[in-house]
């Protein structure tokens, strides 16, 4: 028996980023869920493959390319993808990469530290990138007086690791900034939310064996002793958009098999 709650029929979602990795598992999730779904990506070749698997579902989709860190970039993704799409229910900004380097060079220890350049790159496209999905579609959610934002976090918000300062600063004050953005909507009708995943790589890139030697490896340091699945991270983002959430704000949810805890 299915429960009215968690569907998202009629639902229409854009997830940024959602081409590939952990942003696809989510569209492809909404999707599952009842929503139409846009996509997009730097580029609109994964992009594409993407809202070609959403279409074979049944649902509307449409792929776009865009900087999710380039203001002029994202102002015209929201009014192509308002005028697609119709309206816009659900926002996912999922972007996000890393650089393992150290701030400086290390005494006795190969390797360059990072470059002004790249600890911006890095920051901006793990959190001004959600600034930016806010910024431009915040306006058309409060306008109606509903819907979801969901930002795309890490378990390394929680975690520190060696070499990874940029990106576990920008993972971190996405959480700051979703707590802050919940507070300013909230009377509005708009929830916002984070999504902290663990480890989760894109098995469409990916033999069985290969899967089974990540499982293996990984059992040393994730308690559930295995990676997680795409679509286990977009169950997570069903539910957050779904009315079974309509209580929940300015939360941030690790899903991460207990890495964080170990």
């Amino acid at each position: 028996m299915s429960i009215a709650d968690f569907s998202l029929d009629g639902k229409k979602a854009i997830v940024i980023a959602g081409s590939r990795g952990i942003g696809k598992g989510i569209a492809l999730a909404l999707a599952e869920g009842g929503a139409d779904v846009a996509v997009t990506g730097l580029t609109d070749k994964y992009a594409k493959e993407t809202s070609q698997r959403i279409r074979e579902m049944g649902r509307h989709s449409v792929a776009l390319s865009v900087d999710a860190t380039h203001g002029e970039d994202m102002n015209f993704l929201a009014s192509q993808a308002i005028y697609d799409m119709g309206q816009i229910d659900i926002v996912v900004n999922a972007a996000g990469d890393s650089i393992r380097k150290p701030v400086t060079a290390l005494p006795g220890v190969e390797g360059e530290g990072m470059t002004s350049a790249e600890w911006h790159d890095i920051v901006n496209i793990n959190l001004t990138e959600a600034f930016e999905g806010c910024r431009v579609f915040g306006p058309h959610l409060l306008e109606r007086g509903e819907g979801v934002v969901l930002n795309v976090s890490s378990f390394a918000a929680r975690r520190a690791a060696a070499n990874m300062s940029a990106y576990a600063a920008g993972k971190a004050a996405l959480t700051r900034f979703t707590e802050s953005v919940a507070l300013e909507w909230a009377p509005h009708g708009v929830r916002i939310n984070c999504i902290a995943p663990g480890q989760f790589p894109d098995i469409d890139y990916m033999t069985e064996e290969e899967l089974a030697e990540r499982d293996q490896r990984s059992a040393a340091r994730i308690p559930l002793g295995r990676v997680g699945r795409l679509r286990e991270v977009g169950l997570m983002a069903v539910y957050l958009a779904s009315p079974a959430a309509a209580y929940v704000t300015g939360q941030t949810f690790y899903i991460d098999g207990g890495m964080v805890l170990s």
